[in-house]
């Protein structure tokens, strides 16, 4: 009984071993530096959209402005998925790339890129609906419960 012990406990080791060899080796400085720059980038791009279609429209109200400059930024995000800009992105940029609205849209549109051979239905709508269920029923959920404990703990109504 022993011997079987000792000879997974030595190859266990091997494995262990195996893994660190193969496992990249990352400096957290070095990736929180890239995901605050990629994350910093594209809010200033952001920024700089809604500024330009201020500039063109002035009289435009800051609402729609946001508005237009989400759907540029969630256009611009399923263009990138497309074509593979979005990995290489998120490749260097870790959570910086996954900012909420580039990032949800990233995820929508590589699940429908993932199993478009199931077809239009199946495949591509389905997948886009199963990204978007946990999303919506996790935020209802959370700022429900957020609201209620404003309400009813800290009073504030």
């Amino acid at each position: 009984m022993a011997e079987g012990s000792n000879a997974i406990k030595q190859r266990n080791e091997r494995y262990n071993k195996y893994v660190d060899t193969v496992t990249p080796k990352t400096s957290i400085p070095k990736a929180l530096f890239h995901s605050f720059a990629v994350g910093g980038t594209t809010c200033v791009i952001g920024q700089g959209i809604g500024d330009i279609i201020m500039l063109i429209s002035p009289t435009m109200s800051k609402d729609m402005v946001a508005n237009i400059t989400s759907m540029i930024l969630v256009t611009v995000a399923i263009l990138f998925t497309g074509l593979g800009f979005f990995d290489v992105i998120a490749r260097q940029g870790g959570a910086g790339s996954f900012l909420p609205i580039t990032g949800f849209a990233n995820a929508m549109a590589s699940a429908s890129m993932e199993f478009k051979t199931e077809g239009l239905i199946f495949g591509t709508s389905v997948k886009l609906f199963s990204v978007v269920g946990p999303v919506v029923v996790n935020g209802i959920v959370w700022s429900s419960l957020a609201g209620l404990i404003n309400l009813w703990i800290l009073g504030m109504y």
